[in-house]
């Protein structure tokens, strides 16, 4: 057995049983900080207070992203466990380094912002037998999503969804349980920023991992957003990027597709003017560029998921415990 050093008494005692079942309801609860010193003491506590009550053990580290208004001190007061980046790195950063940290199989993320509210914690927890992932998704009945970005998270949401397969509620919410070696096995993967979110989901999905999404309010934050107009145009990228990685033949396809149409228009329009253009040949001949492009991309991406062991590996391993 292992033993782990807790700040709180009345968290987990200090020791993880080699007991599959107690290991189940482990979870090291992480929560990134920037300068969000008004505020972090008191989401440490609301969550702490909430995981008390579960029955689960559990640990809380908060990863101070290189504040300089005093967060690593105020969460310090509250006795739990702070690691201090030296300078900001970022949303993604914080994250891996708070996860790369954590004791426990389960890890659950939340903000320091007070958008997400503990009280649905307990149902993330009560989800997790039947799944690697658990997403807090911001549907419910009081959410408080600026309108300004209603409109880029509705056409992103939609693309995702069109992308991975199936219906995401919501691609990057910041609350959510997952399995550490979940994370672990994506940890090439993902980025630094605001995008961790985003391409975790992807990449769960994709793969056929057990992600269940449970409804939640969403709250207005604290303090000032750290979220910028330029974050839009980069969880497009994001998006594109991590699905041509798992599942290239969902963008190469139908692109070859739109080229082939047009193409089919032009020759269609050329019989009628009895005149056969180049741009007819050309259409064709770049449709069947991409086409070949996507199922080189296509196999190349199988052969190297298949080595790493990451392809399919939802599908056949299931929950594990």
């Amino acid at each position: 057995m292992a033993y782990v050093q807790t700040a709180n008494p009345r968290v987990f005692p200090g020791i993880i049983e080699e007991d599959p079942r107690a290991a189940d309801t482990a979870v090291s609860v992480v929560i990134p900080a920037y300068n969000e010193a008004a505020h972090v003491a008191a989401q440490v506590r609301a969550v702490r207070d909430v995981m008390e009550l579960t029955g689960w053990d559990f640990e809380i580290i908060v990863v101070d992203d290189g504040s300089t208004d005093g967060t690593a001190l105020r969460a310090l007061e509250t006795g739990v466990r702070v690691l201090q980046n030296r300078r900001n790195r970022g949303y993604g950063a914080s994250l891996k380094r708070g996860i790369a940290a954590a004791a426990f199989p389960w890890i659950l993320i939340t903000d320091a912002d007070g958008t997400y509210p503990p009280s649905a914690i307990p149902q993330l927890l009560a989800a997790a037998p039947e799944n690697e992932m658990v997403v807090g998704a911001r549907t419910g009945a009081n959410v408080a999503i600026p309108l300004s970005r209603r409109p880029a998270k509705w056409v992103l949401g939609k693309l995702a969804s069109y992308l991975a397969g199936r219906t995401l509620p919501d691609i990057n919410s910041g609350l959510r349980l997952m399995r550490k070696d979940l994370v672990e096995r994506y940890q090439h993967l993902l980025p630094s920023g605001f995008s961790f979110t985003t391409t975790i989901t992807l990449a769960s999905t994709c793969n056929d991992y057990q992600v269940e999404y449970i409804p939640i309010d969403y709250l207005a934050r604290l303090g000032s957003s750290k979220i910028k107009p330029r974050h839009a145009y980069e969880f497009l990228l994001l998006i594109i990027r991590t699905v041509i990685y798992f599942n290239p033949l969902k963008i190469f396809l139908p692109f070859g597709a739109f080229l082939a149409m047009i193409g089919m228009g032009k020759l269609v329009y050329d019989i009628y003017k009895d005149n056969l253009s180049e741009t007819v040949v050309l259409m064709f001949l770049a449709a069947l560029i991409v086409w070949a492009v996507g199922l080189m991309a296509d196999q190349n991406a199988r052969i190297a998921l298949n080595q790493s062991g990451v392809y399919g590996a939802g599908s056949q391993a299931g929950p594990r415990r």
